[in-house]
């Protein structure tokens, strides 16, 4: 039931929107009551498109500071609401809970998050013995695609969200839902305190989004990825969100550096801080100066009236990121250095320090040591810069998270044009692999993931078309012309010898090569050898 905004009290307090289609609801509901004097709360019975269109057409006639939600829901309207959304997240202490109340009705155990899994289970079930099985989705017909599997493997309960433990008893099998009241009222408290950040920026004459746009996306589990050089990026990362210090990531173009910076930045305590980001090689040299520092009103020709705060100041108490720090000017670099010595900043046109407490976080793909024995970049600031140094791994040294990586981009890609993957896209994307692991990935991540949205896109338009290495290879034709240049192993599937793929295809040599994704003079080369 929506409480009216009749008095001047209630419009001073924050407007929160809940948002769920499961048991959820329930909890939300009888939660809210003991925030009824803080917050003016409602609870939405909707999910997905329809809460995301109802909700956009209110916004524009209502206020709402900050929406809650969960799981999958709340991952679909993150994106799509001009809003911030928090999302209710169980805690570890809810999953310990859930595994004992699962345990006490059969011993064979399933767990399925939104996207993600949690790596510490698996170590707690290499060290207990305890059999569970883990599981990730991204649609709802992939979460019932998952959970048959589960149920087929001999899984008598499931534990999961309001969604999962619906369908899980949809199944016949046994929901074992994970929330706690308290993880909720954490939830609330941090939607209270956005809600809170979010009228202040708007009562200096923001907008809401601006203030959203100045929070970091992302956490730790969003660097994906299970192989051991991952883990320890992961490890070095949370180890590094304690220090105050300058962090250097170094890496090749696609690797995630921002990624791993915004991760650093929602680690630490300044996690609640602004995070500015600024790319030092894609701003003109004659306007990053005022764009880091800022200038006085009559500084140079066309300055706004007023003058302008620069990023340092704008992220005060919080991170300062700046990407392609190789890039930065001489000139620049000195004023940066004084910057990291001093703790202040002084604007253009002006002769007044100001006081900023940021830490600074850097990223390079380039080789900062060979520019400092060049001259193009200043050695006590490489030094003062790299206290604290990390590299991002190539997906080429990390190979093994290539098939995993290229489920997930997929589904999410298909998720996000509302098309259902396929039942068993895992199985045909294996028949792949040595397609995508003979490709050198020159782009890394960022190129997997725009290559999965290509093949996506067809996908969505031919629901019935199987994914061959044959398609992929027509569709990604850059992972195709690499097939030429390496040995048989690799173009055919582990299992299949290629005489068997011409047993399966009657001969028919045409079809055989495209399903190899090589050419017919290739096939008839490699029959011959």
């Amino acid at each position: 039931m929506k409480h009216p905004i009749s008095t001047r009290d209630n419009q001073d307090k924050p407007v929160i929107w809940t948002v769920s289609i499961s048991r959820l609801f329930d909890m939300f509901r009888d939660i809210m009551v003991e925030y009824d004097v803080s917050a003016d709360i409602e609870p939405i019975h909707m999910g997905f498109e329809e809460a995301a269109q109802h909700l956009r057409e209110r916004l524009q006639t209502e206020r709402c500071d900050a929406v809650i939600a969960a799981g999958s829901n709340g991952a679909y309207l993150k994106n799509r609401l001009p809003v911030p959304v928090v999302i209710a997240k169980a805690s570890g202490f809810d999953v310990m809970q859930a595994l004992a109340r699962a345990r006490k009705v059969s011993p064979a155990i399933g767990l399925i998050n939104y996207q993600e899994t949690m790596p510490e289970l698996a170590d707690f079930r290499t060290t207990f013995g305890f059999p569970l099985e883990q599981r990730t989705y991204v649609t709802e017909e992939d979460a019932r695609a998952q959970i048959s599997e589960l149920k087929a493997s001999g899984v008598k309960v499931i534990i999961g969200a309001g969604l999962i433990t619906d369908l899980a008893e949809e199944a016949g099998l046994t929901g074992i839902f994970m929330y706690s009241a308290t993880s909720i009222r954490q939830a609330f408290d941090d939607a209270l305190e956005i809600a809170r950040l979010t009228r202040l920026e708007s009562s200096r004459g923001r907008q809401h989004s601006a203030a959203d746009s100045l929070r970091a996306k992302h956490n730790l589990n969003d660097l994906r990825g299970d192989s051991p050089v991952m883990q320890t990026t992961r490890k070095f990362l949370a180890l590094y969100a304690r220090s105050p210090a300058t962090v250097l990531l170094q890496g090749e173009t696609g690797t995630g550096k921002e990624l791993a910076a915004q991760a650093l930045h929602r680690e630490s305590t300044r996690a609640r801080q602004p995070f500015v980001a600024v790319n030092c090689g894609a701003i003109a040299e004659s306007l990053l100066e005022s764009e880091l520092f800022g200038y006085e009103e009559g500084a140079f020709t066309g300055s706004k009236r007023g003058g302008h705060a620069g990023l340092f100041e704008t992220a005060h108490r919080g991170t300062v990121f700046l990407d392609e720090i190789g890039e930065m000017p001489l000139g620049l670099q000195t004023r940066l250095l004084r910057v990291l010595e001093e703790r202040e900043i002084t604007r253009v046109g002006s002769i007044r320090p100001v006081p900023v407490d940021v830490r600074v976080i850097s990223a390079t793909h380039c080789d900062l040591e060979t520019r400092v024995k060049e001259g193009k970049f200043r050695a006590d600031l490489y030094f003062r810069l790299a206290v604290l140094r990390l590299h991002l791994p190539t997906l080429r040294e990390r190979s093994d998270d290539l098939p995993a990586l290229a489920e997930w981009c997929l589904k999410h890609a298909l998720a996000g044009m509302g098309a259902r993957p396929h039942p068993n896209l895992q199985a045909e994307l294996a028949s792949c692999a040595a397609l995508l692991s003979q490709y050198n990935w020159p782009g890394n991540v960022r190129e997997l993931r725009n290559l999965m949205e290509r093949l996506a896109l067809f996908l969505a338009a031919e629901p019935l078309q199987a994914l061959t290495p044959g398609f992929v290879a027509k569709i990604l034709p850059e992972l195709g012309s690499a097939v030429e240049e390496t040995p048989l192993e690799t173009s055919v599937s582990r299992t299949e010898s290629l005489e068997q793929v011409l047993e399966k295809f009657k001969q028919n040599r045409e079809a055989a090569a495209d399903y190899l994704g090589i050419s017919r003079t290739t096939l008839w080369r490699r029959l011959k050898k």
